[in-house]
C-alpha cells in the first residue's frame, strides 16, 4: 500500500518548514558572531596626525646623559595631576626618537604623563630590527638598517610598560626598554 498524496504533501511541507528554521538559526549565529569581532576590533590608540598640535621645537624633550627621555609638563597641563589626563582639551604632543642597532636601543628609558600623545620615531643603524609595546597595541614593521618609522598613540594607562623588538632573540638578549607613564 503506497502512502496517499496528502499525507507525502504533509511530510515535504513539514521538512521545508524545518528547513527553513534551520537556515534563519545559522544565518542568525553568523550575524552574531560577527558583530561581536567587530567590536573588539575598533578599539586603538592609533591617534591621525590631522588631529596632533604643532610643538615648539625649543619645548621638546632632550635625552638625558643616563639614556633616559622625561618629558616635561608645560603651559596649561601643568596644573594637571599625574593620576588624571589634563582637562583642557588640549593634550601635549610628545615626540622622541630611538635608534636601534645590534641588540640594543639607544634609549632605555621614556617619561610622559598620562594623556599625553606620543609620537615614537624608530630608525634602525644596524641589522634587522622593530620596535613593539603590547599595552598600548603599537608596533613598527621590521626594518633593515638604516630604515625608520613612526607611531603614535595617546598614554592613557599609566604605570611602567616595556618595549622590545620581537625579531628572534633580541628582547632576550637585552633589546629593550621601558615607557614611563606618571
Amino acid at each position: 500500500m503506497e502512502p496517499s498524496n496528502e499525507s507525502k504533501n504533509g511530510n515535504l511541507i513539514g521538512l521545508a518548514l524545518l528547513g527553513i528554521i534551520v537556515v534563519i538559526v545559522v544565518i542568525g549565529f553568523i550575524l552574531s558572531k560577527g558583530q561581536g569581532s567587530n567590536v573588539n576590533n575598533t578599539i586603538t590608540n592609533k591617534v591621525e596626525l590631522e588631529e596632533l598640535q604643532e610643538v615648539d621645537k625649543e619645548e621638546k624633550d632632550e635625552l638625558e646623559t643616563s639614556g633616559s627621555i622625561e618629558s616635561d609638563t608645560l603651559g596649561e597641563n601643568s596644573e594637571s595631576t599625574p593620576s588624571t589626563p589634563p582637562t583642557t582639551g588640549i593634550t601635549e604632543v610628545k615626540e622622541f626618537t630611538i635608534k636601534g642597532s645590534n641588540f640594543k636601543f639607544d634609549v632605555t628609558e621614556i617619561k610622559v604623563k598620562l594623556g599625553d600623545k606620543v609620537k615614537l620615531t624608530f630608525e634602525n643603524t644596524g641589522g634587522f630590527h622593530d620596535w613593539n609595546l603590547d599595552e598600548f597595541n603599537v608596533s613598527t614593521k621590521t626594518l633593515n638598517s638604516g630604515e625608520k618609522e613612526t607611531v603614535e598613540f595617546v598614554a592613557s594607562k599609566a604605570g611602567t610598560f616595556e618595549y622590545y623588538c620581537s625579531v628572534g632573540q633580541h628582547r632576550q638578549m637585552g633589546m629593550k626598554g621601558n615607557l614611563i607613564v606618571e
